[in-house]
């Protein structure tokens, strides 16, 4: 066989890798399975067999146990954690898609997978395979030669990356591929507890091969060595030998290679079809099993079923598979659920309707538009639904006058508070209905959230809560406008015939989903936040976006030039320390200017990419002591401030209105907090100078306005006071002591009124640093000072303020028994990890146990005093906006003759928001003709 390409996996090497990668924002489906590992380790796979075109694949996998090297050194990986729980459960499912893809599981005794790679390799080698390692795993370099190459797949946007001979002789700075062994011996492995010659790094194996060969070499010659180098590697030789030993992977496994039983084969749809529907691989399943397209309405071929498609095996995604049927992983769909979706057009049937609504206790109702910016773009139509399996599509012209005429009707219904609204996402649609003269009263019932607070750590879109609990797939939307793109359709370009099935679904399905969500709210507790807090703050929301801010543009673009001036100063002195031009905005080549060119000292891994790592957080730590890091650091901050938001603002001015109108996200963070987007105001800086000055660019709507900003003082240092019940932090506040100066006072043992700024400054540092679960090392790097220090200082800490850490040690035990934590309105959020025996899994799960009741109490408390403001403005029809929230502040645009009594209720429903506190809650205000006067 001409072009035999063979691909050996590294089973083990390229889950944990896929898992790592999720780390920060995992795959989780519906029940509950973390599938990142999963997900990750099969789009590698695809992607191997559909662009590698691969005519042999293997995957190796380590065995349980130990192998040969534990029995040459039993402290061979001794030091590592244990293996997530989630990449535990997550291999029994890989293992079946790997059988279900038709390929050989390799798994020797005693050996570990490169072993058997390794071996593997050398025979397929002689027998005239080209064949490709697949993993990260950098010991494979000591096996590539002219016809066996290291393949990593692409990772964090990174491509595909291939290494043979040249590539690691150029990598590893050696002049033949076996040196890799005598490289790792000397060095050793941390990760996998190879101890190697202590003193001996990289750079200084590399210079001492170069001298002498290989290890027996420098051993043979250590004569020639000097000082402390020369007496540790005489005194660990036997050691560097041993790891030498341990970090070569054997070519001697006990196993046989035969090219018929690697052979790539068709794939077992059965198989796949199954794991696949358990994990809920939706695109993954399509694209395996060799999907076209999905069934339109009235088609049939929907669900794990056997409808055959008329495309060619030629045309799967995967090799040699024979004809697919189309999948979908629910086993419902409007094709095989009896339904009622009705078209109303004329003026009878529409009114019959909405006679019929004002008879109901609760609808669902879904607005189809031209496009996503409702402050902007038009209303297309309507859908309606109030019993299972129906629905009802009105649309409405672009000429607005007969679009408000076409859904007078409805205005008593929507403005009805004895009947329940239903929707996902309402406060989209309510805000489409503003500009059309239609105010939505509650009650509502918002499928997004309710699912928020059940799994605030999933997904939340209509489509993924159908399959979910409906077992239904709905209608994709793409195939009504085609996929995304700049030739992607509008709803508006659509006849109402071809929207009225898609919307009235959406309608339906939704007001199917309260049925199922409702009782899972009361089963877990948390109706009474849903009903009172959730719910009420759609309306407030929605009032705060259509409300918009007003921008300064003139002071933007003064600001824009001012910025970039200092930008190119900065651009010249950068150079000017680098010896060179160089484009500072590329990490690449920031990376080769400092640790190349400028030979600072670079103690890190580098990137799958082989690059540098210039982030911010390493280049922190070193701008202490390199000027040129500090100027590249203010550059990139101040290039960021320029493009994100100062040239930026000016864009999302709404033209209909003259103002921003930011979108409030109140299903996105777990911890309750709201967010915002276009513009993110939570990001706008507010640390340093040049970021506060954007704040000058919001102003009030007119000279008949002034902006009051209101917020808490110090509220997460408050309430952890008050949740911990720690007494000594309680009697500061009570007394109206500067915490940070009563901290002070306590960690340093001197009188309060004898604390120095520095004392406070760490003080301070430690208050808000214990809430987010900062240790010794992350503190040290804060202060500049030792860890020792460091540890000292939360010792002292814990002494001053022993109930916070009694409340810290309570609150982690709950937590895992509970699996979460609740904050003091009962918000839950759930702790998958908090049981792992991995301990960076398990720490992390700590520090948000002790961090989310704090943070989400908060989150709620400004909820609260959002919804009762907003009460009473509208009970006093007060002109006065609220237009802005911004973690701990809201900002209000004040009619200037009712500032007085702004302020007044401002400040008593912030203060007054959680009841019978023992505490005393600090509202801090202030008013002027921009945001940065007001704050």
């Amino acid at each position: 066989m001409e072009n035999k390409r063979l691909f050996l996996l590294d089973g083990h090497a390229l889950v944990y890798r896929a898992h790592y990668a999720f780390i920060s924002r995992p795959l989780i489906n519906s029940k509950g399975i973390n599938t990142s590992a999963i997900t990750g380790f099969v789009r590698s796979l695809m992607d191997i067999l559909k662009n590698q075109k691969p005519t042999h694949i293997a995957v190796a996998f380590d065995p349980k146990g130990g192998t040969f090297r534990n029995e040459l050194y039993p402290e061979y990986k001794a030091n590592r954690d244990a293996q997530p729980e989630d990449i535990t459960i997550a291999f029994p499912y890989i293992r079946k898609i790997v059988e279900g893809f038709n390929i050989p599981i390799i798994e020797v005794a005693n050996y570990e997978a490169d072993d058997t790679i390794g071996t593997i390799a050398k025979k397929a080698e002689k027998e005239g395979f080209t064949v490709y390692m697949v993993t990260p795993d950098k010991d494979y370099a000591q096996l590539v030669s002219e016809n066996i190459f290291i393949y990593k797949p692409a990772r964090m946007g990174n491509g595909i990356d291939i290494l043979g001979v040249p590539e690691v002789l150029d990598k590893w700075d050696i002049e033949r591929v076996d040196q890799v062994i005598d490289v790792l011996g000397l060095q050793g492995d941390s990760v996998d507890n190879i101890p190697g010659i202590p003193g001996i790094g990289a750079k200084t194996a590399v210079k001492l091969l170069k001298l002498f060969g290989d290890m027996e070499g420098i051993l043979a010659n250590t004569d020639q060595l000097k000082g402390k180098q020369k007496e540790k590697v005489e005194a660990f030789a036997e050691q560097g030998r041993l790891s030498k030993v341990l970090a070569t992977i054997s070519l001697d496994v006990p196993i046989d290679f035969d090219a018929a039983d690697v052979k790539v084969e068709p794939i077992n749809k059965a198989v796949l079809t199954k794991v696949f529907e358990e994990l809920e691989f939706r695109t993954i399943a399509q694209q395996v099993l060799g999907i076209k397209k999905t069934p339109k309405v009235g088609e049939q071929g929907v669900l794990f079923g056997p409808t055959v498609t008329s495309h060619s095996a030629s045309e799967s995604k995967m090799p040699k598979s024979e004809m697919a049927p189309e999948y979908s992983i629910a086993k419902e769909s409007i094709n095989t659920q009896k339904h009622k979706y009705e078209l109303l057009d004329t003026p009878e049937e529409i009114l019959k309707l909405a006679n019929d609504l004002l008879k109901v206790k609760a609808f669902c109702f879904d607005t189809e538009t031209s496009g996503l910016n409702v402050h902007f773009d038009d209303l297309v139509g309507i859908a309606f639904s109030y019993k299972k399996g129906e629905g009802y599509y009105i649309p409405v012209p672009k000429n607005r006058t007969a679009a408000k005429a076409i859904l007078a009707p409805f205005i008593p219904i929507f403005k009805n508070n004895e009947i329940v609204k239903i929707g996902q996402n309402l406060k989209f649609d309510m805000n489409m209905l503003y500009w059309y003269g239609i105010d939505v009263k509650g009650p509502f019932f918002d499928t997004m959230i309710a699912h928020y607070l059940l799994e605030p750590e999933l997904r939340h879109k209509l489509d993924y809560l159908a399959e979910s609990y409906l077992n239904y797939k709905m209608v994709p939307i793409e195939e009504l406008l085609g996929k995304k793109g700049k030739n992607q359709k509008s709803m508006a370009d659509l006849d109402a015939r071809e929207i009225s099935d898609y919307a009235a679904e959406d309608a339906d399905i939704t007001y199917q989903l309260r049925d199922v969500l409702a009782p899972k709210l009361e089963e877990e507790e948390l109706t009474t936040l849903f009903d009172t807090i959730e719910m009420p703050l759609i309306n407030v929301l929605a009032d705060i976006e259509c409300a918009g801010v007003k921008i300064n543009e003139g002071f933007l673009k003064e600001y824009s030039v001012k910025l970039g001036k200092e930008i190119k100063k900065m651009e010249i002195d950068i150079f000017e320390k680098a010896g060179g031009q160089f484009n500072i905005a590329s990490p690449k080549q920031v990376g080769e200017v400092l640790f190349e060119r400028l030979k600072i000292p670079y103690r890190w891994t580098k990137t799958s990419s082989g690059q540098y790592s210039t982030n911010e957080e390493k280049l922190n730590e070193l701008s202490v002591n390199y000027d040129v890091v500090n100027d590249i650091l203010k550059f990139r901050k101040y290039s960021k401030l320029k493009s994100t938001y100062v040239d930026s603002l000016p864009n999302l001015i709404n033209p209909k209105t003259g103002l921003i109108h930011s979108s409030f996200n109140q299903a996105r963070a777990a911890t309750g907090r709201l967010s915002s987007e276009n513009p993110n105001l939570q990001n706008i800086p507010i640390k340093d100078e040049a970021g506060r000055e954007i704040r000058k660019a919001f102003v009030p709507r007119d000279s008949d306005h002034i902006l009051l900003a209101a917020d808490y003082s110090q509220i997460e240092l408050r309430l952890i006071a008050e949740i911990a019940n720690e007494e000594e932090m309680l009697k500061a506040f009570i007394a109206g002591h500067d915490i940070h100066r009563a901290t002070a006072a306590g960690v340093y043992n001197v009188p309060i009124e004898d604390v120095t700024s520095d004392q406070r400054r760490n003080a301070k540092t430690v208050n808000f640093s214990i809430i987010y679960g900062a240790g010794s090392t992350n503190l040290s790097r804060q202060l500049g000072i030792k860890r020792g220090e460091a540890k000292e200082l939360i010792e002292q800490y814990f002494k001053t303020y022993s109930g916070l850490k009694i409340y810290m040690d309570k609150t982690v035990k709950s937590a895992r028994q509970l699996g979460y934590v609740m904050t003091l309105m009962g918000r839950k959020r759930y702790l998958r990890d908090i049981n792992s025996r991995n301990r960076m899994a398990s720490s992390n799960a700590e520090r948000m146990a002790i961090n989310t009741p704090i943070q989400g109490s908060a989150a709620d408390m400004i909820k609260i005093a959002m919804i009762n403001i907003h009460i009473e403005m509208k009970e006093k029809s007060l002109k006065s906006k609220m237009i802005m929230q911004v973690h701990d502040e809201l900002v209000f645009d004040v009619f200037r003759p009712e500032l007085d009594d702004m302020k007044v209720l401002v400040e008593k429903h912030m203060r007054g928001a959680l009841p019978n506190l023992k505490v005393p809650i600090l509202v801090g205000m202030d008013v002027g003709a921009n945001w940065l006067e007001a704050h």
